[in-house]
């Protein structure tokens, strides 16, 4: 008897030690996977956000997929994805999901015995939640000991408690199942939770142990896979991976079950969208070799902002608009004042507050270019105004003259809002003008003069950098630099004959 009483305190001594007298969870990787001083952990995390931008206020984010190997190798990538979350964002809970690394188990498993603790102190469990789940479906269990030395949940939490403002309360689920019947069952359950007031945060890696640029392959397939938000064919996408025969490859995304769980609930509803905002691998570490590595994606899923109506003008609205600014710059360099607009024939459009640009050119150069982003002002009142700054006030140029008025091109630019951006892949060629900002200095270039001189996005962002904001060629790259982006309606007198 006593033999007994002496293994059974050896089998309870170590889950006292993880779960404490209280139950909450104590850090198993602090010290390995990441920083065990609290010191030394905020100032690591603040090294990995310093270089992502702040995002819109506006934005909502629905959840997140991010890695959870060692700090020094997936930090950076883990940050990404946190921090295209506004910090200050309110949530109600966050779900917190992985795949268990130690246990098979069919179900999920939710931890609500206590709360977490990490080296920056302690997160709140919704344990109502946590019953709630396992109370009305049968996949949600109790098992602890699962979670007692899993890692992949661990280590979201540190970034959880540095970057919102205030650090919602946490569901820590842990599934332990591949079954697809039951991960449907799992999104099923989850589903009245998956709404605005929360956010889900799904911890897993991508490829395990290819070489560096099967890896890079092989994740962006995923990633593919996972942005284009249909759950059947991304679970195709990871066993096509896996029977690939790719060299040395032992899984494709070693929490797919998480993400399928994700995908199968995100279906349910249009207004959502994924993107990928960073992806790295452990060979990209200072410390990481290339030979065999583990792949990394930060992921995320946000509300799709509603598409604006696209603006557009009647073949007579464009023609009042350029006789507007013809009879703006006539007047002008007459000394008289411009003959007045007819009233009767100004139309909704023609009245809309809206900003504009009016462009001179000159036997095919530019000879003045001024505009407005926004303005209180009716459209129509602006191009006259702007017509009359491009002629006479552009400071690159001379006044214009009588002589030269006769061979001069009007092209107006009609623009609609501006949006600011977090990734340079936003910008569309062709269809977004740029406006960077930097501390007071900022710039413009509009859309058509990419096109017209077959820019890049890249050189597109440099030449407005270095020729418009005057910060440098790759001014626009630093992390206090807002980049903004607006499409332009435009059209010019040559189409009008």
């Amino acid at each position: 008897m006593k033999r007994v009483s002496i293994i059974l305190v050896m089998l309870i001594f170590p889950l006292m030690n993880i779960f404490g007298q209280e139950h909450d969870r104590q850090p198993v990787v602090s010290g390995s996977f990441y920083p065990a001083g609290s010191e030394r952990l905020r100032s690591e995390l603040a090294g990995y956000f310093a270089s992502f931008r702040k995002p819109d206020a506006g934005v909502r984010v629905r959840a997140i997929i991010v890695p959870h190997a060692g700090y020094v190798y997936s930090g950076h990538t883990a940050a990404a994805g946190f921090a295209a979350i506004p910090a200050e964002a309110v949530y109600d809970n966050i779900f917190l999901i992985g795949v268990s690394h130690r246990y098979a188990f069919e179900g999920a498993a939710v931890f609500s015995s206590g709360n977490l603790i990490t080296p920056l102190g302690t997160l709140k469990v919704n344990r109502e939640i946590g019953e709630k789940l396992r109370s009305t479906n049968r996949w949600f269990i109790e098992k602890d000991v699962a979670h007692g030395p899993e890692h992949s949940l661990e280590v979201q939490l540190p970034f959880i408690q540095y970057h919102f403002t205030k650090p919602p309360a946490i569901v820590p689920i842990l599934i332990g199942t591949r079954n697809t019947t039951v991960l449907k069952a799992i999104a099923s359950g989850l589903q009245p939770w998956f709404n605005d007031r929360n956010l889900f945060v799904i911890s897993s890696d991508f490829s395990h142990y290819p070489a560096y640029d099967d890896a890079k392959r092989v994740d962006r397939l995923s990633s593919d896979a996972i942005v284009k938000g249909n759950a059947e064919a991304f679970l195709r996408t990871i066993r096509n991976i896996e029977t690939s025969g790719t060299d040395n490859l032992a899984t494709a995304m070693c929490g797919w079950p998480a993400g399928a769980v994700l995908l199968y609930m995100a279906e349910k509803d249009e207004g959502l969208q994924f993107r990928n905002v960073e992806y790295t691998n452990s060979g990209d570490a200072r410390v990481g070799s290339k030979d065999e590595v583990v792949g990394y994606n930060a992921i995320v899923l946000e509300k799709k902002s509603p598409a604006p109506e696209p603006f557009t003008l009647t073949a007579a609205e464009k023609k009042i608009l350029l006789g507007t600014a013809r009879e703006a710059i006539t007047a002008r360099l007459n000394n008289r004042k411009p003959v007045p607009v007819d009233e009767g024939r100004l139309t909704p459009g023609l009245r809309e507050p809206l900003g504009a640009f009016v462009t001179l050119t000159r036997e095919g150069e530019l000879r003045g270019c001024i505009g407005r982003f926004t303005s209180t002002d009716p459209l129509w009142e602006v191009v006259a105004a702007m017509a009359t700054e491009a002629a006479f006030g552009d400071p690159r140029f001379p006044a214009l003259t009588k002589a030269e008025y006769p061979s001069v091109h009007l092209e107006i630019s009609v623009l609609g809002p501006m949006r600011k951006i977090n990734n340079i892949n936003e910008i569309k060629i062709g269809r977004h003008g740029v406006y960077i900002k930097k501390g007071f200095r900022s710039g413009t270039l509009l859309p058509q003069v990419a096109t017209e001189r077959g820019w890049t996005v890249e050189q597109f962002l440099g030449y407005c950098a270095r020729d418009k904001a005057g910060i440098g060629w790759d001014g626009w790259k630093e992390k206090d630099t807002e980049i903004f982006v607006y499409e332009a309606y435009v059209f010019g007198e040559q189409e009008q004959k």
